[in-house]
């Protein structure tokens, strides 16, 4: 039988040692976070504050962006300790909330991107049903929906993992990760693992249906539509499809990452990839949505103009 114990802390051990440049590291990380925090607020303010963008398609980016800070928020204060202290340790509680909060973060973060597909199939293909079929209550019981069901989900992931008993504590990330955590077990993990692949295609193929059925119906709208529905389509499609494939990719690389042996790849690189789907999708959202979505740009040039104006 093999030894068991219960640890008060775990180890992160992806860590390495930069000497002195860690203070470089660090002021970086500040930077990219005072970066997000702001560029999310700003955006969550604009909606909130605009009657205009009182539209269930802007209601639905104010729920990604409210997300983003979440996820932010799981990560951002643990990863700037960690990378001044000689020592990479966290505690036990600490890490099952940082796991609650990163993976309740990318199931919120797919299922928003799935809303906001069938927002936009019925606005291009149904317009003339769109403010029957997407009334504000409608608005925000999908979104309530949304984040009950991930931070549910979630919570019996975690159920399933306070349970086991571990023979180790040493997790080889830069962040506490679920899979990480059941590899330490010595105890059964089959219940662990058939959740794990049931949790997978919850959080992946089943907001993948909507995403797949709005863009096909989209797509064929396109090919027969006049040229003004091949814009609309073109100028609120790009961002989110943009987003969508920003954050697939960098969710591949983490789930390869944390099943594959990846010990071939260098260590900085392996590091700046398993916090790209935290960090530059955080980053790249209020980008790529401040910049495309034309009524967003006006109404924020026109604060920013107005501002210098006074000044």
């Amino acid at each position: 039988m093999v030894n068991s114990t219960n640890f008060s802390h775990f180890i992160l051990g992806a860590f390495i040692d930069i000497g002195r440049l860690k203070y470089l590291c660090f002021m970086i990380t500040v930077i990219l976070y005072i970066m997000i925090v702001f560029a999310n607020s700003f955006l969550i303010g604009v909606i909130c504050m605009k009657r205009s963008l009182h539209e269930p398609m802007y209601i639905f980016l104010c729920s990604l962006f409210v997300n983003e800070l979440y996820g932010s928020a799981g990560l951002f204060p643990s990863l700037l300790v960690q990378i001044v202290s000689d020592i990479h340790t966290i505690s036990v509680p600490l890490c099952f909330l940082q796991i609650f909060c990163l993976y309740s973060y990318a199931c919120a973060e797919v299922c928003n991107l799935a809303l906001m597909s069938y927002d936009r199939y019925l606005a291009i293909c149904c317009p003339l049903q769109y403010n029957t079929r997407m009334t504000s209550n409608k608005v925000a019981l999908f979104i309530a929906v949304v984040w009950l069901y991930c931070f549910i989900k979630v919570l019996i992931t975690l159920s399933l993992n306070i349970r086991l008993q571990l023979c180790g504590n040493m997790i080889n990330s830069v962040y506490c990760s679920n899979y990480l955590i059941v590899k330490l077990a010595c105890s059964d993990t089959r219940v662990n693992n058939i959740y794990g692949i049931f949790g997978i295609f919850l959080t992946v193929f089943v907001p993948l249906i909507p995403i797949l059925f709005s863009y096909t119906k989209i797509l064929k709208i396109c090919l027969v539509g006049s040229k003004e529905t091949r814009q609309k389509a073109v100028s609120t499609c790009t961002p989110h499809l943009a987003s969508l494939l920003n954050f697939s990719f960098a969710c591949c690389f983490e789930i390869f990452q944390s099943r594959f042996d990846m010990t071939s790849v260098p260590s900085v690189l392996r590091i700046i990839l398993s916090l790209y789907f935290l960090i530059c999708q955080a980053l790249f959202n209020p980008i790529i949505y401040g910049l495309k979505m034309s009524k967003i740009r006006q109404i924020c040039k026109g604060l920013i103009f107005s501002h210098i104006n006074c000044r």
